[in-house]
């Protein structure tokens, strides 16, 4: 089952980021707290969303976490998808997808033309599940980020 995450689901997804970052070989890049998380999905100024899947008994084994982007070609909004996990002992129960079909869904109902995300390049297995899905590699384009002392400087007046 695919379900909107509730607060009571944060110490969950946090425990998952952890888990992704972990997988990832970055644990130490982590630096989100569960009172951060709550207030990103649930708070007053809230702007990021996430969707949990849950096992036949009830237990939420993945989630994936998404905000809003913008397509200035397009005129329309589209989802970005932050984050996407499944438990180890889960994967291959379908949950991956099932949470992916949610957020396509989404898109559809609301008239959102594109769902994107990034993949790590040697996560083959994520990467061979996505093109699977009929996801298509975006290889002319390459990601860019400002962060901590190179975002600060920028910052400065």
């Amino acid at each position: 089952m695919i379900r909107a995450a509730t607060p009571a689901d944060v110490p969950l997804v946090h425990a998952m980021i952890r888990d992704l970052a972990e997988y990832e070989k970055a644990l130490e890049e982590v630096r989100v707290t569960e009172e951060q998380l709550r207030e990103a999905l649930f708070g007053e100024r809230a702007a990021a969303f996430a969707h949990v899947a849950e096992d036949e008994r009830g237990e939420v084994v993945g989630f994936a976490l998404w905000f809003l982007n913008f397509s200035t070609w397009r005129g329309v909004h589209g989802i970005y998808l932050e984050d996407l996990y499944v438990r180890p002992e889960a994967r291959g129960g379908g949950y991956g997808k099932a949470l992916l079909r949610e957020l396509a869904r989404i898109c559809v109902e609301r008239g959102y033309e594109r769902l994107e995300w990034s993949v790590l390049d040697w996560n083959t297995s994520s990467i061979n599940f996505y093109k699977a899905l009929g996801a298509r590699p975006q290889d002319e384009w390459t990601v860019y980020r400002l962060t901590d002392g190179a975002l600060a400087e920028l910052g400065r007046d």
